[in-house]
């Protein structure tokens, strides 16, 4: 995610990637918070509340100091100090009932948000999971959708806040003295305008400083690694290492020094100059009262005014940043609204169909594919596997295996031709029935951190005790389940990372079992078995797909001999197909597979 400047500046990637500002884009914005108008309403009148509240301990510290001290009335100066005692608890009683209506209104709308997101990614196809990086999913997801968080409390309450503190403070300052007034709004860009120019310098030293601590780190990070550090060890090349980081260290200790006087002079230069404004206030009141001869100006009145333009100066602040603000938070909810405009390429049609897969046939008719409009990798696939038969494919990698079975759960669609299942396109499909009736195995086995049992139940959550022992016992993992500590409540670790690739693999076998499909997909599904497991779970297998329609890739030779067609890929094509000795005897692509591959492997498997 790109680092933000401080507040009031852009970053270089932030003015290179402003967001286009519409109304469109607005609405679309305000749509969020509609349901929440009637708490608005109230943030809003809390906020003009707490503006008119904030006026009287000014107002009234004018009043201690002419009636009260002047007038020598101890008890008007009780009630006095009473009343701005009393204003500014209310003040902040209402600050923190607008700070608790802001809070609610805000994480009630990234409920709103995160759920419309998940739902929406969830139905996202499988090619946006393949081009997406995980991490841009989860920072959309989690850090800018919270980021709508200090949208609402904070820049939107703000902007509110300060035109409102700004409006009353005005207000009141030239209900006192339209002189003193002008001269206070005056005296304000001798504020502000110090505080920017030395803000910016601090942010150019902070950029330096930050480029140099992320060489730092990715220097550290290389070298002291499990890999880096031996690499080092092995090239000798400790002291070359230890010479360059003394030398990006000295760099960032300078950078991170100039960066600190710079915030001291600041404050320095803020101290004389907050000062300076109201310096100019007791002059000009000074002068109108000694040279003048003002009666109607009192010491009371300009201690009011002097108190009345410090309070003006941060909201005036705040307000002149509004742009930096209102563009990051356009940029945040436009980061979001990128992701909900993708398309939806794969779900069910409006008349979506659930016919009985009974007896039914798979067939490829002239299948055309590219997972880019420009190159095609599939051209005219034509094939068909009877009901109850099992067909594997076979070719060199990267040849479209995978993609070819990816057809039929839809985790792709095809740019020509079509899949059929009992002469049904898959694509007429409902698609929540069509997936419940094709169980996988793919070569990449995917465990959830959680217990045996749960990876289990998340093929079939009603299944029985019974069933799960039953379903493992024909992946030949029961045993071993039984032989840990907790059983099926044995914790797997995050993707599985407890448990061995054979085993793995077996539970997510016995996971598919357990959801007793019409139309079994085995990529690869012995590839990270031992010989032993493998020979172990090859008749579980077997057993699992008698009465059932069977698609494998296998790079084994058992697998691939027992199957009822065998069809060779290459070149985007079904170059060959028919049963393994039928192949042999033909020569051609599977011959050569059989001579560097399977033939490879036979030879293994005889030693």
């Amino acid at each position: 995610m790109q680092r933000m400047g401080p507040r009031g500046f852009l970053t270089d990637a932030e003015k290179q990637n402003l967001p286009t500002v519409s109304w469109a884009l607005i609405k679309r914005i305000l749509s969020y918070m509609t349901p929440y108008t009637g708490k608005f309403i109230l943030v809003f009148l809390t906020i003009i509340f707490s503006a008119m509240l904030g006026l009287m301990p000014s107002i009234t510290t004018g009043r201690i100091v002419d009636e009260a001290l002047v007038g020598g009335d101890m008890v008007l100066l009780i009630r006095l100090l009473f009343i701005a005692l009393a204003t500014l608890t209310a003040s902040q009683l209402v600050t923190v009932l607008t700070a608790y209506l802001n809070a609610w209104i805000s994480q009630h709308i990234i409920y709103d948000m995160k759920n419309q997101m998940y739902g929406h990614l969830q139905r996202m196809s499988h090619a946006f999971f393949t081009s997406e990086r995980q991490g841009d999913i989860i920072t959309r997801m989690n850090t800018d959708i919270s980021g709508v968080s200090s949208v609402i409390s904070g820049t939107m309450s703000s902007i509110l806040s300060n035109i409102a503190t700004v409006v009353t403070t005005l207000a009141a300052l030239f209900g006192l003295n339209g002189k003193l007034a002008i001269i206070g709004i005056l005296a304000i860009p001798l504020l502000i305008l110090p505080t920017r120019t030395a803000g910016r310098t601090r942010w150019k030293l902070l950029s330096q400083s930050q480029a140099k601590n992320d060489e730092l780190n990715q220097l550290i990070n290389e070298t002291l690694s499990v890999s880096g550090s031996m690499l080092t060890k092995l090239f000798t090349r400790e002291e070359q290492e230890y010479n360059r980081f003394v030398q990006v260290n000295g760099e960032v200790t300078q950078f991170a020094l100039k960066e600190q006087l710079s915030g001291r002079w600041f404050r320095l230069l803020m101290g004389i100059f907050t000062q300076l404004g109201p310096l100019l206030i007791y002059f000009a009141g000074g002068w109108l009262i000694i040279i003048h001869g003002e009666t109607g100006l009192t010491v009371g009145v300009i201690t009011a005014m002097v108190a009345l333009v410090n309070r003006l100066y941060r909201p005036v602040e705040s307000l002149l940043n509004i742009q930096v603000d209102f563009t990051r938070s356009l940029a945040l909810f436009t980061r979001i609204f990128d992701y909900f405009d993708r398309e939806i390429e794969i779900e069910s049609p409006t008349h979506a169909v659930k016919p009985d897969l009974t007896g039914a046939d798979i067939v490829y008719e002239h299948v055309r594919f590219g997972y880019t409009e420009d190159v095609e990798i599939l051209h005219d696939i034509h094939f068909t596997v009877r009901s109850g038969e099992m067909a594997a494919i076979v070719g060199p990698s990267g040849s479209g295996k995978s993609t070819i079975i990816n057809f039929l759960p839809r985790l792709w669609d095809v740019d020509g031709g079509r899949v059929t299942i009992g002469g049904v396109d898959v694509r007429d499909f409902d698609l929540t029935y069509l997936r419940s009736q094709i169980g996988m195995v793919s070569q990449d086995t995917y465990l959830f951190n959680g217990t045996i049992r749960e990876n289990l139940l998340y093929a079939k959550e009603n299944a029985t005790e019974e069933e799960l022992i039953a379903a493992c016992k024909a992946a030949s993992i029961h045993d071993f389940i039984m032989s840990q500590p907790d059983g099926y409540d044995t914790q797997v670790g995050n993707r599985g990372l407890k448990l061995s690739g054979g085993e793995k693999q077996r539970i997510s076998i016995a996971r598919v079992i357990l959801k007793d499909p019409k139309i079994l997909i085995l990529d690869e599904a012995t590839s990270a078995l031992d010989s032993i497991s493998e020979s172990a779970i090859q008749d579980a297998l077997e057993v699992l797909m008698q009465g059932r329609t069977s698609i494998v890739i296998a790079h084994r030779l058992s697998t691939v001999m027992a199957a009822d067609q065998i069809l060779a890929l290459s070149d985007g094509v079904i170059a060959q197909s028919g049963r393994h000795e039928e192949l042999l005897e033909q020569g051609g692509v599977y011959q050569m597979l059989f001579d560097t591959q399977f033939g490879r492997m036979l030879q293994d498997e005889k030693a």
